[in-house]
């Protein structure tokens, strides 16, 4: 079996590795590869960092994730040293403290997936999609104390931000490697949010539009991941 995670004992305590996509061939429609996961964290009850660069994945995969975090009798440090998107942003949440590389990024977005069927099926699916969404957007209320409408325009827009932002907004507590250069207060600049949907929008509005029959043409590449986040 491949798992996509890694533990590395020391001296203060343990460290899981989390690098790649969530469950990127093991764990949603299994058993065996979540309670293996649980199993794992629950072999010592001491203090684990949770060092994370990944892209998102499986969000059910991420949900148990974050829950065993959470339930876990020592404390949870997370450490982002490149990218916390998507499914992993929400793991990242069950961090006590989670701290950020001055150059990592973290970004959140609606959740996907693909339905096939008549009409019924696509409103069960949209149903589905926005349970799951309000399911995120609790994990990253509890993290950040950010209102809930907020959250959710951050997720419609599909928000990426730098470190800065990240600790501006709550995502994360801190910096790794702090120092006096490292911390928006000491440079005097504001963190900044990316948003795609804005720069796609704005692009889209610069753009000669496509007609057939009278009819605006646009078309938007995006790939949509069973059940992903």
């Amino acid at each position: 079996m491949r798992k996509f995670w890694n533990w590395v004992k020391n001296e203060d305590g343990r460290t899981l590795y989390l690098n790649g996509p969530i469950a990127e061939e093991t764990w949603w429609g299994d058993e065996i590869t979540p309670r293996q996961f649980k199993d794992e964290l629950a072999a010592e009850s001491g203090p684990v960092t949770v060092w994370i660069n990944s892209p998102g994945g499986d969000v059910f995969a991420a949900a148990q994730i974050y829950n065993m975090l959470l339930d876990h009798p020592g404390a949870v440090t997370v450490k982002i040293d490149g990218l916390a998107a998507s499914a992993a942003s929400v793991i990242a949440m069950a961090g006590a403290e989670v701290l950020v590389s001055p150059v990592s990024m973290m970004m959140c977005h609606n959740p996907a997936t693909v339905a096939w069927g008549d009409s019924e099926e696509m409103l069960r699916a949209k149903a589905l999609l926005d349970e799951v969404k309000e399911s995120i957007i609790n994990a990253y209320q509890k993290k950040t104390g950010l209102p809930r409408d907020t959250l959710s325009a951050m997720m419609d827009a599909e928000t990426w931000m730098n470190a800065n932002k990240a600790v501006e907004l709550g995502f994360a507590d801190n910096f790794m490697f702090s120092g006096p250069d490292t911390h928006p207060e000491n440079t005097g600049e504001a963190g900044m949010v990316f948003s795609r949907a804005a720069v796609t929008n704005s692009l889209l509005g610069k753009l000669p539009k496509q007609k057939t029959n009278g009819t605006p043409i646009l078309s938007l590449d995006r790939r949509l991941d069973l059940l992903s986040h």
